[in-house]
């Protein structure tokens, strides 16, 4: 009986760790394809598309206009939706700079801080520090292969979107649930769309670009949020963290496979100390306390 709840136990963490795996192999996938059609209709019009479809699809299943949303909530909701909005914009405008991996490892960094923010421990602090090492090491004056100035500070921006995502979901989601990201979602894709169109013009319709479209909202919001539920049924929150911290590894190695980006020794040994930082933050928050998946580090919808 005993070998039976045992066995049980570490089916269900190996299927965990699967679908954590799953779904960020997914996520940087979605990434790595979307930049292949920058060249077509460049990063804003995929930052479009992405947002919009994701938006629609989530909101086909959840169908938040079924529940009313409290009128004191209105402001935080349209400020996250407005921060999720710059913040797909900001990452996909990185990407399009700099090699996917790097663009991860500075974003994860938002929240990292917001970890920090809530502690006063020295370990935690330690942590930041070797985050902040690993940044300084990505910084375009430490390799004869400099990465360009403008991408770093598109990803930087999209770090500080995703510790505001983080700070106002906490007040969203705990009053609307999954009606907050699929409202959060519309209201990105009111601010990505006309940017996006400003930019690709009517090819955003062209039925190809709309089906490749949906393939990369997909494999960057829909497959991924699945996995990750199914993850966090299963895994303990830290080990969850743990887990995503490793998203910069996946997409460099996604951005080398499908996009022949190389890393610099440098560069390597950075998102290599980012990632640290991220585990260990991630274990230290949950001796603490459990965490909310806002602050476990999940990968935006």
């Amino acid at each position: 009986m005993i070998q039976a709840q045992t066995f049980s136990r570490t089916n269900d963490t190996l299927r965990g760790a699967a679908a954590a795996w799953g779904s960020l192999i997914s996520m940087n996938s979605g990434a790595g394809l979307s930049k292949l059609l920058f060249p077509v209709i460049g990063a804003y019009g995929i930052t479009a598309l992405r947002v919009a479809i994701a938006a629609a699809i989530l909101c086909a299943v959840v169908r938040p206009w079924q529940r009313r949303v409290p009128r004191e909530l209105l402001p935080v909701l349209l400020g996250y939706g407005a921060v999720l909005g710059v913040m797909n914009i900001s990452f996909y405008q990185a990407i399009a700079r700099i090699p996917i991996g790097i663009a991860i490892g500075i974003e994860v960094l938002g929240p990292l801080a917001v970890a920090v923010m809530g502690s006063r421990t020295r370990r935690d602090f330690l942590f930041l520090g070797v985050a902040a090492a690993g940044l300084v090491l990505l910084l375009p004056i430490h390799s004869d292969s400099p990465i360009d100035p403008v991408g770093v500070l598109f990803a930087l921006g999209a770090a500080v979107c995703w510790a505001l995502y983080i700070l106002c979901g906490k007040h969203v989601s705990a009053a609307l649930g999954q009606d907050a990201v699929a409202l959060g979602l519309v209201i990105g894709a009111a601010i990505a769309l006309p940017v996006g169109f400003a930019s690709a013009g009517t090819l955003l319709f062209t039925p190809w670009i709309l089906a490749a479209g949906l393939g990369i909202a997909l494999l960057s919001s829909a497959i991924p949020y699945t996995l990750e539920m199914a993850a966090m049924r299963r895994l303990p929150a830290h080990v969850f963290s743990l887990l995503l911290s490793a998203s910069p590894a996946i997409g460099a190695v996604i951005g080398f496979v499908l996009l022949g980006e190389r890393l610099t020794a440098v560069q390597a040994l950075a998102i290599l100390l980012i990632m640290l930082a991220a585990g260990g933050s991630a274990v230290s928050a949950a001796k603490r306390r459990p965490l909310p998946p806002e602050e476990a580090g999940i990968p935006t919808p």
